[in-house]
This record gives C-alpha cells, structure tokens and sequence, in this order.
C-alpha cells in the first residue's frame, strides 16, 4: 500500500478533549475520528488493527470449539422483562419504541437473545454442550463516555454462551475458555493478568476478569509475589484473625479540636492511622448498620453489598436522627447494629470517635461491646497473600476480557430446557465469555508507546513494514530500489507501506513512529552508493545498515 492511496489523517497536535494516551495517540495517528460523545469512526488504518485483533479472536474462538454466530444489536424488550433485567440494567440501556410502540433496546450485551435462540433449538442432552460466539457492536448508554474507545457508548465485543447439562460440563468449558482467552491475549503481545473477578450486573457465581496491566487502568488488580494468586481488589478476600494483642491501656476521653478526619486525628494524637478505627454508617433495605474499619483501610462495597444487598451511605440528616455526631462516632452508644472488620476485630488500645462534638476516645477495647465481625476492606499492598503464600502486590490494569459461569440464571428465567438421560426435562446451566475488541487497542497502546507515538506489537500493527524513501518523486536510483524491494515484499505476502508523498524525510519519520509499525527501511541516494539500506525496529533505538540484497531475508526473520 502507498501512502498517497491511503487516508492517513495524522495529526501533529494532541486534541484537546483526549485525556488518556492511547486516545491522544489513536486520533493523532488517523486510526479514529470522532462523530460525537462516545461514538467514533474507525479510519483505514484502525480498521486494519481492529481486523487484525478480530481474526485473532476468531481463530483461537474457533480452534476451541465454538460455534460463530451473529445476533442482532436490537432487541425486543419482552426477552428483557423475561429475564428480569429490563427495569433493573439501569440508564446504560436505551430503550426505545418503534412506529408500532412496541419497546426494544439497543443490545449492550446478549444473554437474553442467544438464551431465546437456543431455545427453539436444543432438545436433547445429547446436544449438549454447545459454545456460541459472535463479534457484534454493542451500545452502552454512559452517563460520561470518556477515554477514547476505551469507554464509550457504542463498541465492539465478542461475546460468548455456552448450554450445559451440568455444573461439571461448564466446569471443563470454563476451563476450556480461560486457556483460549490466556492464548489470544499471549498472540495479542500483551502483558496481562487473569484475575478473580465480582460477577456484577452479568450475574453468576465464579468469574475471572482479564487485565492489561497499565498505569492508566481503572482497577486495581492484586497478584501474590509468591504464587500465581490474582484477584480484582473487590474480590480479594480475607479470613478471620486471630487477636495477638493485649489491652495495656485506660480508656480517655481526649479533646480533638474538631478533627474529623482519621488522617487528621492519627497526626494530631501523633498515632498511626492503623490504632485508629473509623465508623461508617449505611442505610439498608430495613435498617441502618455502622460498620468498623480500621483506620488506613477502606470499604469494599461490594463485599458489603454481597452481606446486606442493595444500600448507601447515610445522610449527615439521618446521621443526626440516629443521635449521632458526623467525625465523633465511636464504637459505644451506638443503637444500630455494628460489624466491624476482621482485621479491625484484633485491634487493642486503638482510637476512636466519643460520640461527642470534638472528643475521640484513646485506648479502647472491644470487651462488652456487641458487633459481628466480617470481611468489610480492600486488600492494601503487603498484605498477606490470601492462599498464604507472599505478599499482595497492586497494579493498575485495564479490563479486557471477561469470563462468567451463570448458572441457570437465564436459561431458568427463559426455559431453557432439554431431555436429559433419564428422560425428564432438565434445565441447562449457562456461562458466558466477553473480550472488549475495540478495547484491546487502546489498551495495547496504554502498554506499548514512547514520546514518539505508538509500539504496536507485530501481531496487531497495521502494516509489519514501512520503507520510507528519500526523494522517491526526484532520485531515480532510489525510486527504483524502492520499487523493487517494494514488490519483493508484496510478492511474499508482507504488508508494507511505502511512504511515496513528497514530504520531508523529517515528516515521514515522525510519521511512521507516530503510527506504530514495527519495522522501517530507509532508502536513499547514499544507500543507493553503498548498496545498503537502513534497518530499524519501532522499538529499538539502534539502526542497521542491511546489504539491499539481503534485506528481503532479513525482514523475512524478523517477522518469524
């Protein structure tokens, strides 16, 4: 491909909206182009790397088994209510009505359509187990799209379901899943964490979630410097302690001057944060709870959510009601329930709000104080590995991939059934396997870049090579060199772009480190004397001077 053929749109200028490299770097190189909030086209060249991450997917999809199939985005609203998730997806899903006001949404996700296809076509056991895949646009109404294509509204997944007999069938698929997942991402040129994972709005009860590690991820992921243990930090659990400490303390009633905060109280009682312990109060279907942590620890919502379902954080209004003092509450006189943290639970001579405008409480203990304890924090770095082996690590990582085992979630709501052996009506249990397609792009690029533009890995870059000539439109000595190693490489099935604008070499330089491709010949009057040409890789800073040739074989073993 010549570039004067091609619509490579870069930009010099960082756009003013792009927060994120990989969104700096993907509209700056001409791989998108923005339409509106959350919506983008993908131009010539991010349609090759988009192919080139599909293909991937599709190979390794198939290779274990599963069957591709292609579902439509718009989905009528009767297979949602079916399922229950109609009324409780919430504001992400838009909802609309046709000319006829029959209700259908824009699909930002599956379960729903393939649980309904397959109804109408597994009978028997014998059947099963089936794997569907497809890599369709999905459309997520986001209250704030921002990042790029890294969250946007409308995106490209490929989603996965797979109809089981039993929980152990799922079992093996699942298996099957996670080792064709850890594959794509290998050939991806990723470097990348499998964790343990919440199951969310998806539903089902074991999941694991696939994390590009990169500074600019959202979550935080937790792995053992010990062993192979991995966890999102909303998963990572911990046991029960056992207490090791012993009160040596009288408990005070010491003014703080309106300190509120724990950070402000451990500094001006000149204690650590962790002898502190910090009370939140929460308000529940049917009852408000305070709940204990230690002071340098922090709530994990979703273990709370996981204890006590649907809640939220009392108001300084209802706080009040309760006689309590906002920045003061202590763990005495209280006359809500209180569960307090297990690693709070251990705690001697620790501090504590008074329950009193600017009093806190010093050495207190939990002798005749009535609390449950539970596992309520996030996991901090040091932390012992929850499998007992090293130390917990944090890392920011960008999700990927996701894989679930749902149960009979749908396929119960939906009537999914068979014949099982002994000729009774069996209903099949589901699991369901997501990969973020157009996601995987800026997720490589927030791994893979330099001040110069994108480090595309060989396996997703859009071309492998670029020869960049110099006074290709006036030297005919390099013109036909060019030329030649041109169609040499096109006749082995090499993507190459030729660079054949009349621009300075300057340009062209910084434009083919900006887009990323992983190797480049330069070619000029001087190569054209010694009958060399210059070599560099995207990712080195060294060049090479190449016999003109040998250059076909030498990019031939760099490509292996």
């Amino acid at each position: 491909m010549k570039t004067t053929k091609f619509l490579i749109p870069t930009q010099k200028e960082v756009p003013n909206d792009a927060q994120i490299i990989s969104h700096q770097l993907m509209i700056r190189a001409g791989l998108i182009s923005k339409l509106a909030s959350g919506l983008y086209s993908y131009l010539p060249m991010g349609v090759r790397v988009l192919r080139k991450v599909e293909n991937i997917i599709r190979q390794e999809m198939n290779k274990s088994g599963a069957q591709e199939v292609l579902m439509p985005i718009v989905q009528p609203a009767e297979l949602w209510q079916a399922s229950g998730r109609w009324d409780k997806y919430g504001a992400e899903l838009l909802r609309f009505t046709d000319r006829h006001q029959r209700e259908f949404c824009l699909g930002p996700t599956h379960e729903e359509v393939i649980t309904h296809l397959v109804a109408q076509y597994l009978r028997s056991y014998k059947q099963l187990p089936m794997n569907f895949y497809q890599i369709q646009t999905k459309f997520r109404d986001e209250i704030r799209p921002r990042f790029g294509v890294m969250r946007s509204r409308e995106f490209i997944m490929k989603d996965a379901y797979s109809f089981h007999l039993d929980q152990a069938s799922l079992q093996q698929t699942y298996e099957a899943m996670y080792q064709t997942y850890s594959n794509i991402f290998d050939r991806l040129g990723l470097d990348y964490r499998a964790v343990l994972a919440d199951s969310g709005s998806i539903g089902g009860d074991t999941s694991h979630e696939f994390h590009v590690l990169a500074e600019s991820g959202e979550d935080a992921i937790c792995f053992s410097d010990g062993s192979n243990y991995a966890a999102n930090i909303e998963k990572v659990a911990f046991p029960k302690q056992e207490k090791t400490c012993a009160s040596t303390l009288t408990e005070e009633r010491v003014p703080t001057k309106k300190k509120t905060s724990i950070k402000d109280v451990a500094k001006f009682l000149n204690v650590k944060e962790l002898n502190c312990v910090k009370i939140l109060i929460i308000k529940t279907k049917n009852s408000f709870k305070a709940l204990a942590l230690r002071g340098d620890h922090e709530l994990n919502e979703i273990k709370v959510h996981n204890l006590f379902g649907d809640f939220e954080f009392a108001t300084d209004s209802e706080i009040k009601n309760l006689d309590l003092k906002k920045g003061f509450i202590g763990i005495k006189d209280l006359n809500i329930d209180l569960i307090v943290d297990y690693s709070a639970s251990v705690l001697c001579d620790f501090i504590c709000g008074a329950n009193e405008w600017d009093y806190h409480l010093t050495g207190v203990n939990w002798q005749g104080i009535e609390f449950v304890d539970a596992d309520l924090r996030n996991a901090v770095e040091g932390d012992d590995s929850p499998d007992g082996k090293g130390k917990l690590m944090i890392k920011r990582g960008i999700e990927v991939g996701h894989i679930f085992q749902l149960g009979t979630k749908y396929s119960s709501a939906m009537k999914v059934n068979v014949i099982g052996e002994s000729g009774k009506a069996v209903t099949t249990t589901m699991g369901c396997y997501g990969i973020g397609v157009t996601r995987i792009i800026a997720a490589s690029i927030e791994q893979n870049y330099d001040d110069k533009g994108i480090i595309f890995p060989q396996a997703i870059a859009p071309f492998q090579i670029v020869i960049v000539p110099i006074n290709y439109n006036k030297s005919t000595r390099v013109k036909a060199l060019t030329d030649k190693l041109y169609q040499q490489f096109i006749e082995v099935g090499i993507e190459v772009l030729l660079d054949d604008r009349k621009e300075r070499a300057g340009i062209m330089f910084a434009d083919s480190e900006l887009l990323g491709i992983p190797h480049r010949i330069v070619i000029s009057d001087t190569h054209a004397d010694n009958g060399n040409v210059e070599y560099k890789a995207r990712n080195k800073t060294d060049k090479i001077q190449v016999k003109f040739d040998n250059t076909l074989s030498f990019i031939q073993s760099k490509l292996i």
